[in-house]
């Protein structure tokens, strides 16, 4: 019987523990990035479950939004905004901030973005 997608997918997903610390177990994608017909996969698997959103942009936060972000916006033919750590954007910006379990932080876009 011939392996799922998902199953593929899955198998190239390298888990890392207690990276960056200790207590995590990072998923690393870069094996799956390095296959391009399995990345090609993924994009077109995000693109089908955004059928009927119809978004304009597509935004990504830093930094693996900024890869994910910009693959997907290729293959939906779209622009690509993004989201980043404070100080990082020139211009007029627009920031949020948000808690974290041991602290909190900030993100910005520029204005009109």
């Amino acid at each position: 019987m011939a392996e799922s997608l998902e199953q593929q997918l899955r198998a190239l997903v390298r888990d890392v523990p207690d990276f960056p610390k200790p207590g995590i177990l990072f998923r690393d994608l870069t094996p799956v990035m390095r296959d391009p017909q399995a990345w090609k996969q993924v994009m077109e698997g995000m693109q089908q479950s955004l059928a009927g959103l119809q978004p304009e942009v597509i935004v990504g936060i830093e930094a693996r939004g900024f890869i994910v972000g910009t693959s997907l916006a290729m293959t939906m033919g779209l622009g690509f905004v993004p989201v980043r750590k404070p100080g990082k954007l020139p211009g007029p910006i627009t920031a949020v901030d948000y808690a974290l379990e041991y602290g909190s932080d900030r993100l910005e876009i520029q204005e009109g973005a």
